[in-house]
């Protein structure tokens, strides 16, 4: 499958003959030119432009695999290119950088920005990746998405939703606790407070982060001013006993006595690939609704499932931005396609489900003419 790699480029357009070739390029394409030239929103027209996505990376935190460079990273940049072009209909450019510096990843991006409609941020490193996307959606009026945070959060957050409805509750019942606060770790938590959960604690390596912790990163202590309300120390696991909810997203294994002093009708999302922080067999013993990372256990958190569809209905809007609640909207919109068929093996749409993309799209460009962020 990846000998060659998985991309190649089409044309849109036939040129066979003499005609064709002089309208395609010289001497016709000139006057393409000085009609963006003279009136530049037409390069939405008349190019590539307004569709395309840069997939951008500095391969510094590839998959579960670390910081294995650009190079090694690119046949993951491919997958996400032929996932935009199968599941939401959008074209898209794989590009690995060599450079780790903020600003200079930055401002490489900025030079190549006038040739895309939208960038999409892969696999790098907290908490740098916080800090390279405010820094361009700051500066670009396209839109800005890191994959690792929002994608996994806009998934996550539709699961829980439904999960909660499943066991009859809402999400502002329900205490949980996430085990990582990396990318993915920090954008689940504050999706979870926009959408109203009751509680939320975060745990790193190093224990639950709280007011008045020591030595945490600016990241960490925005955290610790919203998240937290009990006021909880210490270890993952005192903050599970009575838990309603736990989120993993690092490596960390939670043991099995552990999961086992959690409320009733607990929900376990342990999303750690390949292996789960708390592996799916156990975890049934305990909770109501599980859910992973993997292709080969029900409810699979995948990020497939939103990635092609904000980009496809944030370019159908002419967004300039993706806003908070164009990502709420997203994953209302996303755990909604499971309606009556809810059960505990299917809290979340499959990644073939032909339905999530379009229902996603129309959802996140309504969003965006309500928030006005639409050219």
């Amino acid at each position: 499958m990846h000998r060659g790699g998985k991309l190649h480029v089409t044309s849109s357009v036939e040129v066979n003959d003499r005609a064709s070739l002089a309208l395609a390029y010289t001497p016709g394409v000139a006057r393409v030119c000085d009609a963006i030239a003279e009136t530049p929103e037409l390069v939405d027209t008349y190019t590539w432009k307004s569709g395309l996505v840069a997939v951008v990376t500095d391969g510094t935190a590839v998959l579960g695999l670390g910081n294995i460079g650009p190079e090694a990273s690119l046949p993951v940049m491919e997958g996400k290119s032929l996932l935009f072009k199968q599941f939401g209909g959008v074209d898209s450019v794989p590009i690995a950088l060599t450079c780790t510096d903020v600003d200079d990843f930055v401002e490489t991006v900025v030079r190549m920005a006038p040739s895309f409609g939208g960038i999409n941020l892969e696999d790098i490193s907290a908490p740098r990746c916080f800090e390279i996307e405010r820094k361009l959606r700051e500066r670009l009026d396209i839109p800005v998405f890191h994959d690792d945070q929002h994608g996994t959060a806009i998934v996550t957050v539709a699961a829980l939703q439904n999960a909660a409805r499943l066991t009859g509750r809402a999400l502002g019942d329900l205490r949980a606790v996430v085990s990582g606060a990396g990318a993915a770790g920090v954008a689940v938590t504050k999706m979870l407070l926009d959408g109203g959960i009751g509680d939320i604690a975060v745990a790193d390596s190093k224990g639950l982060i709280h007011q008045g912790r020591e030595g945490l990163t600016p990241v960490k202590q925005e955290l610790a001013e919203i998240t937290n309300k009990a006021g909880l120390q210490g270890s993952i696991e005192s903050a599970l006993k009575g838990a309603d909810v736990f989120i993993g997203l690092s490596s960390g294994e939670v043991p099995e006595e552990v999961v086992a002093t959690m409320a009733k009708d607990s929900i376990v999302f342990a999303m750690a690939n390949p292996n789960p922080e708390i592996h799916p067999d156990v975890a049934r013993k305990y909770a109501s609704v599980v859910a992973t990372g993997r292709s080969d256990f029900p409810n699979q958190i995948n990020n497939v499932l939103a990635f092609p569809g904000i980009f496809r209905g944030a370019f159908d809007a002419g967004a300039g931005d993706i806003t908070e609640k164009m990502k709420l909207a997203a994953a209302t919109a996303l755990a909604e396609l499971v309606g009556d068929d809810l059960s505990a093996d299917y809290v979340i749409p499959g990644a073939f489900d032909e339905r999530v993309a379009p229902a996603i799209a129309a959802a996140v460009a309504e969003q965006a003419h309500k928030d006005g962020v639409t050219r």
